[in-house]
């Protein structure tokens, strides 16, 4: 994987390949169209197949950016536990991923980003490299450019207080007396998403001892003045929210200097307990890297120590993030992905034809069923009187089943033949039963908490990290939607009430927002294939607006793709390079609202099977898959295979909607 310079702030939107310069090993001939659909399906199919577990499951990796990597080393450097080749392993994926002007992006082809670029360089220091080397030299003449380390986000500037690079006393503060407020206060910590919770808490410890490890060296040359680094800046208007916070803040640390003592140790003691009794099975913190992190500092820090069981869970638990491409390189995942993956390989597989008693598929749903979760999480603080029953997006996390993975998993678990039904029909009364019960007063569901809405945790200073709350979103309620109606349960008042959100929350242009994949595209593919299988008529107002816009924003080339700038800047909305998922996430839209035969689909189906590997499988550097809009990105390595032969297969099949069982959607019991 290289790096690349092109589409930096302000550049006009890439141009995909003409379908005349787009490689082509496998041609579509007019009127083959469905043949050479058919043949791509086959092939993508056995691929997908190869690559499953023995035990059942499917994970592709899941890239992000180099945070993860240099946050790595940190920790490693501050535990005193690093090591030289894991230490020159990391530092060889960091470089790979520079751009020429020295910076570093969270996403392919994008622009620079200051806080991504300021911890590799610092990574890359304590790797051994100098800041003389010509690449150093770049980075740090980038960063002072984009306006030095006093511009980087909180994180990356607690990392820095950490070694001594930066004062804490210049640092937000946010008090671990935060664990008592109750959960009717505005800033309690079940306000913030779960994945924010996670973080802040143990944060909050290390915040409280403001640890110093001086490190070897000084990073002056990444201060635009390092007379001064944190120039002093005048307040934000009282009148605003801004201002307030910022008051807020100021309080806050006064509050430190007079704070009643034996209250900050309970505190302290709370937060440890509060860590503790989320830790899961694995050794992990909700099956994501950056709690785990800072909960082992945290820990640390309190005074367990590094062989402590719980410690050194938490150090086993980081290592297994680690991916090494060779035996030379090693990137470190942010989370893993197996539930996810496999009951979108489950379907996918399904609905390209492949018998639904298949053996694999089979051996998918035995997995799949193991993995749901029949105890209370952090969620039943919202919905204490609902019985479990989710599915969570890793390997680990019972503390954090999601809504997303749980409708997923149950249309997967409908399209296969099981030699145990009875068991498969406990398991989707389980999960509809709790998917149902996490529905937001709106009417629309979230990611992992019920109405997690309120608009004050991401004021907070301490908050710039990328999306702190949970709020619902059009894709994630548009599965929930399609596993109703599968389920024939298109009538029923909490159908009808997703219905009518969904219905609102289309933009003017006809697309969908997408939270959690990039970005209209994928809102617009999430939706579409969801309302007409509740019911809506393919001729309806919004399909037809959808419809509409998709076919506006198809590339030359055929295919359709989206640039994760969509989110900030309007030019870029629809507009990007071709990829294998956003080009099938257009198709399932397209298919369902009765496109078929338009030359809109002919064209994305032909862009499939011309790009497509001889192996059966897609190139796909670009990243599609959303962790915080504006700040964190995904490449789903898997998304490559299982949304192309979704599209391919509901295609070749000509059934849009795909099947559940050996039955079509709409027929099976509720």
């Amino acid at each position: 994987m290289t790096a690349t310079t092109d589409g930096g702030p302000g550049a006009p939107a890439p141009q995909a390949p003409s379908a005349s310069t787009t490689s082509a090993p496998h041609p579509v001939h007019v009127g083959g169209a469905e043949a050479a659909a058919e043949r791509a399906a086959q092939r993508a199919a056995a691929h997908l197949l190869a690559a499953q577990h023995p035990d059942g499951w499917w994970k592709g990796d899941l890239e992000t950016n180099v945070t993860m990597d240099s946050e790595d080393l940190l920790l490693r450097q501050f535990l005193g536990i690093q090591d030289e080749r894991t230490t020159q392993a990391a530092a060889r994926w960091i470089r790979s991923l520079q751009r020429d002007d020295g910076s570093w992006p969270t996403f392919h082809s994008g622009p620079g980003d200051l806080s991504a670029t300021i911890e590799a360089y610092v990574a890359l220091r304590l790797a051994g490299d100098t800041p003389e080397a010509p690449h150093m030299a770049n980075a740090s003449a980038w960063v002072r450019e984009a306006g030095g380390v006093v511009g980087a986000r909180v994180f990356t500037r607690i990392w820095l207080a950490l070694f001594g690079w930066w004062r804490w006393e210049d640092l937000p503060e946010l008090p671990p007396e935060i664990i008592y407020l109750p959960k009717w206060f505005p800033l309690n910590i079940y306000a913030f998403g779960c994945w924010a919770r996670q973080t802040i808490v143990p944060l909050t410890v290390v915040a409280a001892h403001r640890p110093v490890r001086p490190a070897p060296f000084g990073i002056s040359e990444l201060h635009k003045d390092p007379a001064q680094p944190n120039p002093p800046r005048p307040p934000a208007p009282l009148a605003s929210w801004d201002g307030l916070f910022q008051r807020l803040d100021r309080a806050l640390h006064l509050y430190r200097k007079v704070g009643v003592r034996p209250l900050r140790r309970t505190a302290l003691k709370a937060c440890a307990r509060w860590i503790i009794e989320r830790q899961e099975d694995d050794g992990c913190w909700g099956g994501i890297q950056p709690p785990a992190v800072y909960s082992v500092i945290a820990l640390h820090l309190l005074g367990y120590e590094l062989d402590h069981p719980v410690v050194r869970a938490g150090l086993d638990s980081l290592d297994r993030f680690a991916v090494w491409p060779d035996e030379d390189t090693r990137m470190i995942e942010a989370c893993q992905s197996p539930v996810w993956d496999t009951c979108l390989a489950t379907i996918a597989l399904a609905d390209a034809g492949v018998a639904t008693d298949h053996p694999a598929l089979v051996k998918a749903v035995d997995w799949m069923l193991d993995e749901q979760i029949t105890k209370p999480g952090d969620w039943s603080v919202q919905r204490p009187g609902l019985q479990p029953g989710g599915w969570a997006f890793e390997f680990h996390n019972d503390n954090y089943p999601d809504i997303d993975d749980t409708a997923e998993v149950v249309l997967a678990l409908l399209r296969v033949q099981h030699p145990d039904p009875g068991r498969v029909d406990a398991a989707v009364e389980r999960a509809v039963r709790w998917n149902v019960g996490m529905q937001s007063k709106n009417g629309a569901w979230g990611a992992f908490d019920a109405d997690n809405t309120s608009a004050f945790p991401n004021r907070l200073p301490f908050c710039d990290f990328g999306e702190v709350i949970d709020p619902p979103s059009a894709d994630v309620t548009a599965h929930v939607v399609e596993m109703l109606a599968s389920l024939g349960l298109e009538d029923d008042t909490h159908t009808r009430r997703g219905i009518d959100w969904l219905l609102a929350e289309q933009e003017d242009n006809g697309a969908w927002f997408g939270r959690w994949g990039v970005n209209y595209i994928y809102g617009t593919g999430s939706a579409v294939p969801a309302l007409v299988a509740a019911g809506l008529p393919v001729t309806h107002p919004a399909v037809r607006r959808a419809v509409s816009w998709l076919q506006s924003v198809q590339n030359q080339d055929g295919g359709w793709g989206e640039d994760l700038r969509s989110y900030s800047d309007q030019e870029w909305i629809g507009r990007g390079v071709s990829t294998a998922s956003q080009t099938a996430w257009a198709l399932l839209a397209l298919l369902s609202a009765g496109e078929r035969d338009s030359e809109a689909v002919e064209r994305g189906v032909r862009w499939l099977v011309d790009t497509q590997k001889a192996d059966g499988s897609w190139d796909e550097p670009y990243f599609t898959g959303t962790g915080f809009p504006r700040d964190f990105s995904i490449n789903y390595h898997l998304y490559r295979m299982v949304f192309p032969l979704t599209a391919l297969g509901r295609y070749a099949r000509d059934e849009p909607l795909g099947v559940i069982g050996n039955v079509t959607k709409g027929k099976a019991a509720g």
